[in-house]
């Protein structure tokens, strides 16, 4: 979907509802570029043509990967009806022909700082205020991006930005019922008539080409091959405002590749990704508690499953119960084992850190997932349900010509189906006392993919 509303300004997506009707909903969709191009006119720091990626699902959804514990708790239904991930790349480096090398010398794998040595004269005076600074000894001084002071500019200029457009309302333009600033994102909630949108805004560095530390990663081979060119998955990658568990916030920026998971994500069968949206509605908040495994995590352990499997059998459409079962298992072994390669720089392990007392209180979680998945599918699917409700309710109160949900009953494919639950709920009967998964050896992939054991983890 490109938008027009900013000129000389693009809109990338990966948003894959239906976002065309009715017309005030395209409305809310637009305000958020235009809030921007306002923020770009107040100090010329933002890029004048700039490329948002407008992802569908919010941060807490695990689209891009961020840290969930600094963000304010939002509830479907109850605090907003859809929501989307914005990217604006408050930094630019383009057309480069070779591997882009980034400064990691100071931080952990995935993560770097950015000087800003890399740009010219006048990108350094306008975001000086924006950096840390650090003087060598040979005199000279080098300003480092800081993450955290783009984050406080960046909220404090949408902030001015969003209180001139409510001293002068236009007819049609969406409400803005809350503006926060969680971390080093910016949440904003639009109401249009009865509907809220939640939009989580995340200033980035946007690069062209593709990182060294990455390069790799190419030579493999790769589930995608064939089905999308190289070029397609290469176009470009980010760093977002997060640091490493032991990394400076001030400095630290973490790589991210919301592009090129766009791309793949076009190449993952229906079925898989039914079995993805069921296995994080029933993980995202059982497993929140003490932080350990995000959405992010559960995302990457899938695109690793594609590579591992065969397509022949990943493309079967009746097989979701058991790539459910598949995804809870490698779930459980990547927790056990504290190990969950980042997908795109595999000697990135995104588990590392965890203490042995949160992963036996996760695993004894899974265990008991894993012992009775269908009843914690429906639980899940009755919390959204439960949800829609609620959305469907305060619509009818607010207006008698409401905007249906994007997110009701029957409507959303990526919701969790019941009939998952029961397929479910058949295989564990016809097996009891019984694992039953894919496969998730990644040594060796001739045996059967599909497995029935007597050991649980």
């Amino acid at each position: 979907m490109k938008t027009g509303c900013i000129p000389m300004n693009r809109c990338r997506t990966g948003v894959t509802q239906k976002l065309e009707e009715p017309g005030r909903n395209k409305q809310s969709i637009y305000f958020p570029f235009s809030t921007n191009g306002m923020v770009q006119k107040l100090d010329q720091k933002l890029p004048v043509a700039n490329e948002y990626l407008l992802l569908s699902g919010g941060v807490r959804e695990g689209v891009v990967d961020l840290d969930l514990d600094e963000l304010n708790v939002y509830a479907r239904g109850t605090d907003y009806d859809m929501d989307f991930t914005l990217l604006v790349p408050a930094l630019k480096l383009h057309d480069r022909n070779q591997p882009v090398t980034l400064d990691m010398r100071h931080s952990a794998l995935c993560h770097s700082w950015l000087s800003l040595r890399l740009f010219d004269e006048g990108t350094i005076s306008k975001w000086k205020d924006c950096c840390t600074i650090v003087d060598h000894i040979n005199g000279a001084t080098n300003y480092f991006f800081s993450p955290t002071k783009v984050a406080d500019w960046f909220y404090d200029s949408i902030s001015i930005v969003l209180s001139e457009i409510q001293k002068k309302p236009q007819r049609g333009m969406p409400k803005v019922e809350k503006v926060e600033k969680n971390g080093t994102i910016i949440s904003i909630i639009l109401g249009v008539g009865s509907s809220r949108m939640l939009y989580d805004i995340v200033p980035v560095v946007s690069f062209k080409g593709w990182p060294a530390v990455a390069q790799s990663w190419l030579m493999e081979n790769h589930f995608w091959d064939g089905k999308i060119t190289e070029e397609e998955v290469i176009s470009g990658f980010y760093l977002v405002p997060a640091c490493s568990y032991k990394g400076k916030k001030d400095n630290e920026w973490r790589l991210s590749f919301a592009r090129s998971e766009v791309q793949l994500k076009k190449c993952i069968s229906s079925s898989l990704m039914q079995a993805y949206q069921a296995c994080k509605a029933i993980i995202i908040k059982l497993l929140s508690r003490p932080k350990a495994i995000s959405p992010y995590h559960l995302r990457s352990m899938m695109l690793w499953a594609c590579d591992r499997l065969p397509a022949n059998y990943l493309a079967q459409e009746d097989y979701a119960a058991h790539f459910l079962l598949g995804l809870i298992d490698d779930l459980q072994h990547c927790l056990v084992n504290k190990m969950c390669p980042n997908y795109f720089i595999p000697q990135c392990n995104m588990l590392e850190h965890l203490s042995e007392e949160t992963v036996m209180l996760h695993a004894r979680k899974l265990s008991s997932v894993r012992s009775d998945p269908a009843e914690h599918l429906r639980t899940a699917i009755e919390h959204v349900k439960a949800a829609n409700r609620l959305t469907l309710e305060l619509q009818r109160r607010g207006s008698t010509t409401s905007i249906p949900s994007p997110q009701s009953d029957g409507g959303d494919p990526n919701q969790p189906d019941d009939r998952l639950a029961k397929k479910l709920q058949q295989l564990v009967t016809e097996n009891p006392g019984k694992s039953i998964s894919v496969f998730i050896n990644p040594d060796d992939v001739t045996r059967p993919h599909f497995r029935i054991d007597d050991k649980f983890f």
